[in-house]
């Protein structure tokens, strides 16, 4: 009953999610090793929060929004949605609540099917999850494009004939389409220009506060995340290691490669306040042979020998702040001499 209460305070819990892609080779595809793409994830978002994630490419990301949405089914773990426990349910049961989570993807140049027009990609989900009458569905279609800035005789247009900025506010229009409770951005602005991606942001926090959604907003550009969301999470090799408020994570970094990614921010020349940082180096290790002890162990200037034979906790400290690093363990002298407040 407990597990069941602190449940629904969420909606959505990710527990110590890992996820595998086999390498095979050969004529008879022998699986000879694997990708670890997710190694333990976990995190919590509530209604009507935004939670951004970060990290270098290839951190895992990607596979971790889509493994939410089981577009990639993960290899283990535990997901609840709105208190369902999402992997107990069969195809079925899981296409019936599959309108409540929807995402919004990376490139708005290929996410869109050249061959349909606007009302046609606008109608299709329409027509598999709702019982409205073509009328009804094109009223709606219509209100849609209102909504993210569009006009409703764009109905009748296809992709080839919008810009790159239009096309990402149909990819928002067609997410938008079955009032969905959290959207997964998929680095929804990477690929615009910076004028473009403002107007994008400004849009995705107007809907926010206007139908009370929850993102998760997946980024590798702190300055975006820190604009929309409420907590950003630092990803790395497929595992979290620190998670705080937006504030906490751009203005006071603890986490040794939070601080490297902050660092490598420019920063103009006319506002220059402080001297600049030395910018990480190194390679991220492969995901096939991952290192042990603690992941970013090789390329850390704060390394310690605990952290080349034990992986670190991701433990949460006394202001809400989530940190897997040994500097930070019980009965270090960092640690130690952190405000009360900042108590493990």
């Amino acid at each position: 009953m407990k597990d069941k209460t602190l449940r629904n305070e969420y909606l959505l819990e990710v527990t110590h999610l890992f996820k595998k892609f086999p390498i095979q080779k050969g004529v008879f595809r022998k699986t000879v090793g694997y990708v670890h793409a997710l190694n333990g994830v976990s995190f919590t978002l509530k209604k009507g929060e935004s939670l951004g994630l970060v990290g270098e490419s290839g951190c895992g990301k990607t596979t971790l929004g889509k493994c939410i949405l089981f577009l990639i089914p993960p290899s283990q773990g535990d997901i609840f949605f709105e208190g369902i426990h999402l992997n107990s349910l069969r195809k079925g049961s899981l296409k019936k609540i599959r309108p409540r989570f929807q995402m919004i993807f990376q490139d708005p140049y290929s996410t869109l099917n050249p061959r349909m027009s606007v009302e046609a990609m606008l109608d299709e989900p329409l027509k598999l999850y709702t019982s409205m009458t073509s009328r009804e569905r094109k009223k709606k279609i219509c209100e849609l494009l209102e909504t993210v800035g569009l006009r409703p005789e764009h109905t009748t247009r296809y992709p080839h004939e919008f810009s790159g900025g239009q096309r990402q506010r149909l990819g928002i229009a067609r997410a938008l389409a079955l009032n969905p409770s959290l959207i997964i951005c998929d680095e929804p602005v990477s690929a615009l220009d910076v004028s473009i991606q403002a107007q994008i942001l400004n849009l995705l926090d107007q809907l926010k506060k206007e139908f009370g959604l929850s993102y998760l907003f997946i980024s590798h550009d702190i300055g975006v995340v820190e604009h929309i969301c409420d907590r950003i999470a630092i990803m790395y090799l497929g595992k979290i290691v620190e998670l705080a408020r937006d504030t906490q994570i751009c203005q006071d970094p603890w986490h040794p490669y939070t601080k490297a990614l902050m660092a490598a921010i420019p920063i103009p020349k006319s506002g220059l306040k402080h001297k600049p940082k030395s910018v990480l180096g190194g390679d991220v290790p492969s995901p096939i042979q991952l290192p042990p002890g603690c992941f970013f162990h090789p390329r850390c200037p704060e390394a310690m020998e605990i952290c080349r034979h034990e992986p670190p906790k991701l433990l949460t400290l006394g202001d809400g702040r989530q940190i897997s690093c040994h500097l930070f363990r019980e009965g270090n002298p960092v640690s130690e001499n952190l405000p009360s407040k900042f108590s493990l």
